[in-house]
């Protein structure tokens, strides 16, 4: 298996939203952008997937080292050697690669999160760099679509952390600002214990509402000059905007239920926003 092979069944295999995206972009950013994909995959699966601390950091610490290795002509991992064939032409700075892992790290560090603030430097780390390493693959000529790339990164993770509210409560994780889970009378056990109410239902609106306003601010922000580069990102938008739409419509019950698109539906979706450019 070669490694862009290896990365294009990370992606597949994974069921991501994100995996339609790629589908319609050129050979190059193809491999590119499913290689980027394969990292952040690996990298999250060595923190969820070790129920051992000390050996998911060892993981985290490992790859560190595999990026300064890529970056010096050594990869060695199927996914830094896919890397570092679309380095000469694209741009993906090494303190961004591990700026992920920092984020990862704090999932060793931190399981919850006093408020929004806190929150947001894990969502920056964790998709927003993402968001802005996608950019550099998709292309742009006008640098506000940093900006863009950075708050729909920021979107699309708001979007993860409503979604798998029930799932993180399953690893003892509460994503949700705790400022916030006091102002809405939610208390963690309710979380832990998954038990829905009317009061958590009332506060997951208000992040869903959040979220649809990161978009929006997101969207807003792209300028027309490089929409349609970026069309990859509109079309994750589109699905990931459907899937919020469709946890309000259930009524948030996230703790009990994960709410998904079906495959068709993602790909309707993906190929609307494509036409739309």
């Amino acid at each position: 298996m070669t490694p862009d092979e290896y990365c294009r069944r990370k992606a597949a295999d994974s069921g991501s939203s994100f995996y339609y995206g790629f589908r319609f972009l050129d050979v190059r950013r193809r491999r590119a952008i499913m290689a980027l994909y394969a990292f952040c995959r690996e990298v999250d699966d060595a923190v969820d997937e070790c129920t051992d601390p000390g050996v998911a950091a060892m993981k985290l610490a490992w790859w560190r080292g595999e990026v300064e290795a890529m970056y010096a002509g050594r990869p060695t991992h199927p996914v830094t050697q896919a890397l570092a064939a679309v380095l000469p032409e694209v741009n993906l700075p090494a303190e961004q690669l591990q700026e992920i892992i920092d984020g990862m790290e704090m999932d060793l560090r931190l399981a919850r999160y006093p408020d929004f603030r806190t929150l947001n430097l894990y969502c920056y780390r964790v998709a927003s760099v993402v968001g802005l390493l996608a950019a550099q693959i998709f292309g742009y000529t006008d640098r506000r679509t940093q900006k863009y790339a950075h708050d729909l990164g920021l979107a699309f993770q708001l979007t993860n952390i409503i979604r798998d509210v029930g799932e993180d409560a399953r690893r003892g994780r509460i994503y949700l600002p705790q400022d916030e889970l006091a102002r809405f009378g939610v208390p963690e056990a309710d979380i832990l214990a998954r038990r829905h109410s009317d009061r958590f239902a009332e506060l997951m609106r208000f992040q869903a509402q959040r979220a649809q306003d990161t978009y929006d601010r997101a969207l807003g922000e792209l300028p027309a000059v490089d929409r349609k580069a970026q069309r990859p990102g509109l079309m994750m938008a589109a699905i990931y905007r459907a899937l919020l739409d469709e946890i309000v419509k259930d009524g948030c019950r996230v703790l009990t239920h994960r709410v998904s698109l079906p495959p068709a539906r993602k790909l309707w979706l993906a190929a609307r926003a494509w036409l739309r450019g």
